[in-house]
């Protein structure tokens, strides 16, 4: 990082994963974000994340009878959020909303800041209700007040802000309150665009672009999303329908893809668009403390018995397993960690695609896998690869496990003490795959498919495998049959050999991934370089 001054950066995002108990994210986005501000924390970077106190979080969801998943909503309330006395307004469809803000100092010099519209002086208290509780309309209006809403609100708390990061294109409208700022001063439309260009950074995440959020422009204008700004004026920042994602690349003077393959992938993507910042990758990261036993890094510092550190880890996993589902795994056999939201690219049944190859191993117990992942509540085909993997439960009810209602106390306990740690999305539609890092740094083996971080990290056969050669085609079918084949030669030619006839090949491997991943895969890196290849402005 730059000896200079560090610049202050306004961090913008929908959700902020912090601990299980907050229950602020959804998914790996959240969790990001959250491991980004206590990183920022243990190095005293000036930041000042921004985000919306969401009255009942993410979907609690839970498997029925019938092996079906099915959502509910609870009301929150967070006795630790300090309240600043501080209230914006914003306009959503012609009403003022006044959007009470809140802070916890749990992260000290990055306190967090969430705005709440769940105050007797509104109407649309509704609007921070359910994080991804919506789309369309009721999209836009979060996306208000978390943009328009948030910069208000650095305003009135008299914060100030060199940069402004927008991790995913939900904070997008922020862009337009700083353009309707500068114009108010005097500025035209051209000179402020330019302006605010020289603010703004943009994170982009997701390489699929049909999974990028559109908004049909009359539904904007009717929202209030203009705010003040002509059709034309918007049309040029974000096209029609009005893109997110292409009106961060266009509203920011540098971007980042989250992992070398992602930023060629985004790129790629996006090469059309006129006007658009360079992307450039800046691989995402995890917070240690937050994600690694301690044992397993005593054991590995202090050259113990990492073998003997593992096994009381996975020990307490299967504990855990047995607490929540009533199923024994055993602790002698190979056991798989499987934890990705639902969703048809990450293939999270792909294990199963022949019966014929892998059966006799769940029978005989000698391969064992955990899955944990949630569906969107409108996701009626992830909710259907859910049931899938319940359905694969009932099938082998000695060797498969399914943990509902993924949270971080999940994902903690799976990335400590499986195994391995599979991933076999359709390349390259990964983005990045924090999981894995969590995964490496405990020890824990990947097995991956050449996506999102593990080219930057996989030495094959030395600090884990991977699956395959980095194929890739647009046909699905034919990918899907060619990662199967390349799935079973490596667990079961390569893998499954080496934990039953070469434990000491293993544990050189834990020791590897170890190594190899703890200092290149934690926060400070990641910190370092936004600070350097983005938030520091050489061009100024």
């Amino acid at each position: 990082m730059s000896e200079k001054k560090l610049p202050t950066v306004a961090y913008f995002c929908m959700e902020y994963g912090l601990h299980s108990d907050f229950k602020m994210y959804a998914g790996g986005l959240g969790i990001l974000a959250g491991d980004y501000i206590k990183g920022a924390k243990d190095i005293d970077a000036p930041m000042i994340p921004i985000g919306l106190k969401w009255k009942q979080g993410y979907t609690d969801q839970k498997i029925d009878e019938n092996g079906k998943p099915y959502d509910s909503y609870h009301n929150y309330v967070y006795d630790f959020l300090e309240d600043t006395g501080v209230k914006v307004t914003v306009q959503v469809r012609k009403i003022n909303v006044v959007c009470k803000v809140w802070k916890t100092e749990q992260f000290g010099n990055v306190p967090l800041y969430l705005l709440d519209t769940d105050i007797p002086e509104n109407s649309d208290a509704w609007i921070t209700g359910q994080l991804y509780g919506w789309f369309g309309e009721e999209r836009i209006a979060q996306e208000i007040v978390l943009g328009i809403g948030g910069v208000k609100a650095l305003r009135a708390l008299g914060l100030h802000a060199d940069v402004y990061h927008f991790n995913e294109g939900h904070a997008a409208l922020a862009a337009v309150e700083l353009i309707r700022e500068k114009m108010s001063s005097g500025l035209s439309f051209e000179e402020a665009w330019k302006a605010t260009r020289e603010e703004v950074v943009f994170t982009t995440h997701t390489p699929i672009k049909e999974g990028n959020e559109e908004h049909p422009l009359d539904r904007l204008e009717y929202m209030g999303a203009f705010n003040g700004l002509t059709r034309d004026q918007m049309v040029r920042i974000g096209g029609d329908p009005f893109n997110m994602t292409v009106a961060g690349l266009r509203l920011s003077r540098i971007s980042n893809g989250v992992a070398k393959l992602h930023a060629d992938t985004s790129n790629k993507m996006w090469k059309e668009v006129a006007g658009r910042s360079p992307i450039i990758a800046i691989t995402n990261a995890i917070h240690t403390p937050t994600w690694v036993d301690e044992r397993i890094t005593k054991a590995y510092e202090n050259g113990g018995d990492l073998w003997a550190a593992h096994t009381e880890v996975k020990g307490e996993l299967i504990d855990f397993i047995k607490e929540r589902t009533g199923t024994q795994l055993n602790a002698d056999n190979l056991l798989i960690g499987f934890s990705r939201r639902a969703a048809p690219y990450k293939r999270s049944d792909l294990i199963f695609s022949k019966p014929e190859i892998i059966e006799p191993y769940f029978e005989s117990g000698k391969v064992q896998i955990v899955f944990s992942g949630k569906a969107h509540p409108l996701d009626d085909t992830g909710k259907r690869i859910v049931s899938n993997l319940v359905a694969m439960m009932k099938k082998y009810p000695k060797s498969v496990v399914f943990l509902e209602n993924y949270d971080m106390t999940i994902g903690a306990m799976l990335t400590r003490g499986s195994d391995i740690w599979l991933n076999n999305p359709r390349r390259p539609l990964e983005a990045s795959g924090t999981s894995g890092m969590k995964a490496a740094m405990n020890g824990v083996l990947n097995c991956s498919v050449l996506d999102g971080w593990w080219p930057e990290a996989c030495l094959d056969g030395e600090n884990g495998w991977q699956i395959g050669d980095g194929f890739e085609t647009t046909d699905f079918a034919v990918l899907d049959e060619h990662d199967s084949k390349a799935l079973y030669d490596t667990l079961l030619n390569r893998v499954v050999p080496t934990y039953y006839e070469n434990r000491n090949k293993w544990v050189e491997m834990m020791r590897k991934s170890i190594e190899t991943t703890r200092v290149e895969f934690a926060t400070k890196r990641m910190l370092d370089e936004y600070y350097d290849l983005m938030y520091i402005n050489n061009n100024k």
